[in-house]
């Protein structure tokens, strides 16, 4: 199965979106915020990413550049309930205007993590 990093300032959502794919086989970590994913993605050798957009210190979008600079086949999935840092921005159509390959809004299903996460996996 597959190493993925979780990223979301909510702890209960990383929990959540951990057990989910843990129950999956698949080897999860976590990171609260982009700069704890960064570390985490240069540190392990990560198949996937599924990051929450607004964060503090480093958000989802800066930590997705960032990655793509230095990493560009990183794979990633975006989720986000908010509209954006000032209410005016799409987040999730940034980020898939940066290279994630699947978008989710909050609150999610346990199917959608899963098509999505198997989506990314199989390619």
């Amino acid at each position: 199965m597959a190493k993925i990093l979780v990223v979301d300032d909510e702890e209960p959502i990383r929990t959540l979106v951990s057990k989910i794919l843990g129950k999956d086989g698949h080897e999860v970590m976590e990171a609260e915020d982009g700069v704890h994913a960064c570390e985490a993605y240069q540190d392990a050798e990560i198949d996937l990413i599924i990051t929450d957009l607004v964060m503090p210190r480093k958000n989802g979008i800066e930590m997705i550049m960032q990655l793509k600079k230095s990493h560009p086949d990183v794979k990633v999935i975006a989720i986000s309930g908010g509209s954006g840092f000032s209410g005016q921005i799409d987040l999730l159509s940034v980020a898939q205007l940066l290279g994630a390959r699947h978008i989710i809004k909050k609150p999610f299903t346990v199917d959608e993590i899963r098509a999505a996460v198997n989506d990314m996996l199989s390619y």
